[in-house]
């Protein structure tokens, strides 16, 4: 099947041709998701400038029954921005609306349109002498229209939440072409259901965000960086507790990272050390915030990894001491991901478990791939301190990525299988998506998919919105 050409021109006609893009030009960019995994194509990417136009396209989308495929900078991990192979679905490409619309200093919010990139929010707010603290590694690309609807999680989940929790207010447009005006500030508004929680995290299978009301947060007076290194998992989980009751919310990151992943980013990233004298089986790396000073900040760190080395549970430690040492210990938890890329074939996990279950999930998956890929090379790191672990299998040495890869969809499997034994989450913070839609379909119970059926088909009765991810 292929759109009729009088309506690819007519859908082109709503935006103007230099912003609605067509083959033979490389489209690409559009239709290849971020991993390379996952690739469709697609008759039409249109770049809307306004709500309006973006309107104007639904509506015309309702009239003729095409499906649309809304995307922001095309950095997610499941295929959710991607469309099919059927050559009929229209992109929505949100990057030129990139405007921040308003920011109220007195009120500590920032409303921006959904094609705004998060680092520009995050320049934006410390400008202004405020914070807004969602932190990605694809920061610099990535959009915050993305970012909501897929509930992007990031570094700092542990102090300020997932994406749903930083936001006030959407706009978003509805399948039937209508806008619903939601940009409202309120902290407090108990009017019944809470739309734009449903809104956040559809993956754009209800509607088009195409603005949001952000939650801003006072700046830390003080931050301090620390790199430990420790023996286990287990220490972690200890130094975490620890350091959570002595720091309290002001503890704002807690990074776990195995020996396995340094090595990559020694190896691979240009410029980057390590920052211990010697070689440790694990690595910590904490954020601690204070509102009241840099001294307290790092005098909260010096207490909490002075005793957790006297104790035992840290081997060796480094306090920043300095925003460039900061930044410098920042830059190996931020590399660590792209790092495994040279390494070979990945086969890759966003998984969850309750955050004391982290060691024994670690445990018990390193089981399951050394029975099953002997000389695989686990990298396994993430947010530790919300149970959010990236448990990633790099190809042994030597061996054919191909044929490494043709595991994946089995070790998938049994790393999810084990997920849910321990009453984790098969997606963390990347979303659903295209590929993990039939795993969604395989763990959730039959009232919560039912649920999911009767929300979708009531708000997009002609499943127009994003056909083919999530559900």
């Amino acid at each position: 099947m292929i759109l009729d050409p009088q309506l690819v021109r007519q859908f082109s006609n709503l935006v103007g041709e230099k912003n609605a893009l067509r083959p033979p030009l490389d489209l690409s960019r559009y239709t290849v998701e971020n991993r390379g995994i996952f690739s469709g194509v697609t008759p039409l990417v249109l770049k809307p400038g306004s709500t309006r136009e973006v309107a104007a396209i639904v509506r015309l989308a309702a009239e003729t029954g095409t499906a649309l495929v809304p995307q922001g900078g095309n950095t997610g991990h499941a295929a959710g921005a991607t469309p099919d192979m059927s050559n009929t679905q229209v992109v929505i490409s949100m990057e030129r609306m990139n405007a921040i619309r308003d920011i109220d200093l007195a009120g500590s919010t920032m409303t921006v349109e959904a094609g705004v990139i998060l680092q520009t929010i995050q320049q934006k707010a410390d400008e202004n002498g405020l914070l807004f603290p969602l932190s990605l590694a694809s920061q610099g690309s990535c959009q915050i229209g993305g970012n909501v609807s897929t509930n992007a999680g990031g570094t700092a989940v542990l102090a300020y939440g997932n994406t749903r929790d930083l936001l006030l207010g959407l706009e978003v447009v509805l399948p039937d072409g209508h806008i619903w005006n939601g940009l409202r500030k309120l902290k407090k508004d108990n009017t019944g259901y809470s739309l734009r929680n449903l809104f956040a995290g559809a993956e754009g299978t209800l509607g088009i965000i195409t603005a949001v009301v952000l939650k801003l947060f006072p700046k830390p007076a003080g931050r301090e960086v620390v790199f430990a290194g420790l023996q286990t998992p287990s220490d972690a989980l200890a130094l975490l507790n620890m350091a959570q009751a002595t720091a309290g919310n002001a503890l704002t990151t807690f990074e776990l990272m195995p020996r396995i992943g340094l090595d990559f980013v020694l190896r691979h990233v240009d410029g980057q050390r390590d920052p211990l004298g010697e070689p440790h089986p694990w690595y910590v790396l904490a954020e601690i915030s204070s509102g009241r000073s840099q001294q307290d900040a790092t005098g909260l760190a010096e207490t909490i990894f002075g005793k957790a080395i006297e104790s035992g549970l840290v081997g060796d430690a480094v306090i920043a001491g300095s925003i460039a040492r900061q930044r410098a210990l920042w830059s190996i938890r931020e590399t660590l991901p792209g790092a495994q890329k040279p390494e070979g074939g990945s086969i890759k996990h966003d998984v969850s478990v309750p955050v004391h279950a982290v060691p024994e999930f670690l445990e018990r998956a390193g089981e399951i791939i050394g029975e099953m890929l002997p000389g695989a090379r686990v990298c396994a790191f993430g947010h530790m301190g919300d149970g959010n672990i990236h448990y990633n299998i790099s190809q042994p040495v030597g061996d054919d990525e191909k044929q490494f890869l043709e595991h994946r969809l089995e070790v998938n499997d049994r790393i999810h299988a084990l997920v849910l034994a321990m009453n984790g989450s098969i997606s963390a913070e990347h979303g659903i998506g295209q590929m993990k839609r039939e795993m969604l379909a395989a763990t959730k119970s039959a009232e919560e998919l039912d649920l999911m059926r009767k929300i979708k088909a009531a708000i997009d009765p002609l499943g127009i919105m994003n056909p083919g991810k999530l559900l």
